[in-house]
């Protein structure tokens, strides 16, 4: 397999022949959502209107907004990118590293934390362990947020430029102006209904994509043979040659791929990254709260085949596609499908179809980066004490930063020629470490106060250190870039979990009381919607435990068709 070099501009034939039609329909969408901005900005009087939409959501609506929050660039460009460059592997991260951790989220996680009542994911560490586990967890996210939220920018300048002709950096400017005024406007509640708009958007956009590709490479088994005559027979399978010892193309084994995928960079993603936990938060009761995340995996469990096929597509299409051969980038795989089989009008939906989902991934970022720097650091360590409207100006002002700043990381994910590869580096750094220290604790009385920040520091180095010079310096010969993530996954976890048990041996724990109804097994007496074994816990709410049982039987059943 031939290694995909860096191409700093989208290819020059893949100019998209738009005309007023199209533009018009795009006009249309900018309008309405620029509506929705104007109208929640109405509903804003409170800080908790402001970060958590008052949390007064039901849960049709947080679920849609959950799931349309991830269909960004991870699931548009990164996972068609994904596929063009692995095959049809891309179906593990989602029945495999996704549906699982999304049910383990809503049974059993999401009654900590909205039981708590808190209003990030790291203000869970604050109460678990201490201020300074609280405060790493903080500015760790708060920078893992804003360079995610520059992959989006990035995958939507690249259409940008791919409509327009733009250079990159003007598409980039342009784009996150933009996102910022409805963000600004009206805050979570802003975000989160633009997002249900999205998601029908997002899927209008994607369907025409997906049959027209087929029906251009002679369906299903014609798409099969062009790609097993390119790549070979693993390449359009799912387990095909990942037997330990065996060469793939994606550079990973089944065991890497359940442990480092399907456990560590999993759960550590769903369980802990608030900008998908943020929409759960915003629900109006618990059990809202708990079925959004399950909601959102039914369209999960399928909309794989809407991302996959069109990266299988353009690999069958233009042979080594993503190569320097072929003069494409992996990422320009959608684009490149939407140049050759859309008609105009259909081509002005596709392209506000991935503006939207673009936006949605954005906007969730941004979203979680202003609440998380405004309530978790700015409020608590610089300027306590002041009145409920300051923080709300304030967190205008730090989603104004936040934008500006994901311009700057947006050139950053330029430099990538595989989007996905450079997001499961992100969350492998700083999502897992954080997951270890959540799972510890969560289910370890015993785990001490200081051992919260010493496990996430060290999760988050030995990852770095794994990547940067294990793998990158060829200590240890890794066979891909998604190989390395899952590896690097793996050690965060271990290293962050051994060192939380060693700390935790020579420091003393919490005392008893401050641990109720934060530690599995423990019930506060200020709650009125328990977090474990009380009348609400999720083994005696056979509706919710039947919904989960479904949903895992279909994601563990699909992938073994393959």
């Amino acid at each position: 397999m031939q290694t995909p070099t860096k191409v700093t501009y989208l290819a020059a034939e893949l100019r998209l022949p738009t005309n007023w039609l199209d533009y018009t329909i795009l006009g249309i969408y900018f309008v309405v959502v620029l509506g929705i901005g104007f109208a929640a900005r109405r509903s804003v009087k409170t800080s908790l209107d402001f970060f958590l939409s008052g949390r007064s959501l039901p849960a049709w609506i947080t679920g849609l907004a959950f799931i349309s929050a991830n269909l960004a660039a991870t699931e548009i460009l990164g996972m068609a990118a994904n596929s063009a460059q692995y095959g049809v592997y891309t179906v593990h991260w989602y029945w495999i590293g996704a549906i699982p951790a999304m049910v383990f989220l809503g049974l059993v996680m999401m009654p900590f934390y909205y039981g708590s009542k808190v209003r990030s994911v790291p203000e869970m560490l604050l109460l678990r362990f201490d201020k300074w586990a609280h405060l790493l967890s903080s500015a760790l996210f708060a920078f893992a947020a804003i360079l995610i939220s520059g992959v989006n920018l990035y995958a939507l300048a690249i259409v940008v430029e791919a409509l327009l002709g733009w250079p990159q950096w003007v598409a980039i400017v342009v784009a996150g102006a933009f996102v910022l005024a409805y963000i600004t406007l009206g805050g979570l509640s802003s975000a989160i209904y633009n997002e249900v708009l999205q998601f029908f958007v997002i899927l209008a956009a994607l369907i025409p994509i997906v049959v027209l590709g087929l029906k251009k490479v002679g369906g299903w088994g014609g798409l099969s043979d062009k790609l097993t005559a390119e790549h070979g027979a693993d390449f359009t399978t799912a387990w095909g040659g990942t037997g330990i010892g065996s060469a793939n193309p994606l550079g990973a084994n089944w065991l890497t791929i359940v442990l480092g995928l399907g456990f560590v960079l999993s759960f550590g993603y769903w369980t802990t990254n608030f900008a998908e936990v943020q929409r759960a938060l915003s629900a109006k009761n618990l059990s809202a709260a708990q079925r959004t995340p399950l909601i959102a995996a039914f369209p999960k469990i399928f909309i794989v085949f809407l991302v996959m096929i069109p990266g299988l597509t353009a690999a069958a299409l233009i042979p080594g596609f993503g190569t320097t051969d072929s003069g494409y980038q992996y990422n320009d795989a959608i684009p490149y499908l939407m140049e050759q089989l859309l008609p105009n009008g259909v081509l002005g939906i596709a392209v506000t179809g991935l503006l939207a989902a673009f936006m949605a991934g954005m906007a969730a970022n941004v979203s979680s980066f202003n609440t998380v720097f405004t309530n978790d650091i700015w409020a608590r360590y610089v300027v306590r004490g002041q009145e409920d409207g300051y923080y709300v100006r304030f967190g205008r002002l730090i989603t104004v930063i936040g934008v500006v700043a994901s311009v700057g990381t947006a050139f950053l994910a330029s430099s990538f020629s595989n989007i996905m590869s450079y997001l499961q580096t992100l969350f492998s750094f700083f999502n897992v470490p954080m997951f270890v220290v959540f799972i510890v604790g969560m289910f370890w009385k015993r785990a001490s106060a200081k051992s919260g920040f010493w496990g996430l520091l060290a999760g988050t180095v030995a990852a770095m250190v794994n990547y940067f010079w294990i793998y990158k310096q060829g200590i240890v010969d890794i066979p891909s870039d998604q190989g390395a993530n899952f590896v690097s996954a793996i050690v965060g976890f271990v290293a962050g979990a051994v060192v939380m048990f060693a700390v935790s041996l020579f420091t003393a724990p919490k005392p008893a009381a401050e641990l109720q109804g934060l530690v599995y097994g423990t019930r506060s007496p200020g709650m009125s919607e328990a977090p474990s074994e009380g009348d609400d816990a999720w083994y005696r709410r056979p509706a919710l435990l039947g919904w989960g049982a479904i949903i895992l039987a279909a994601a563990c059943y699909i992938p073994f068709s393959f």
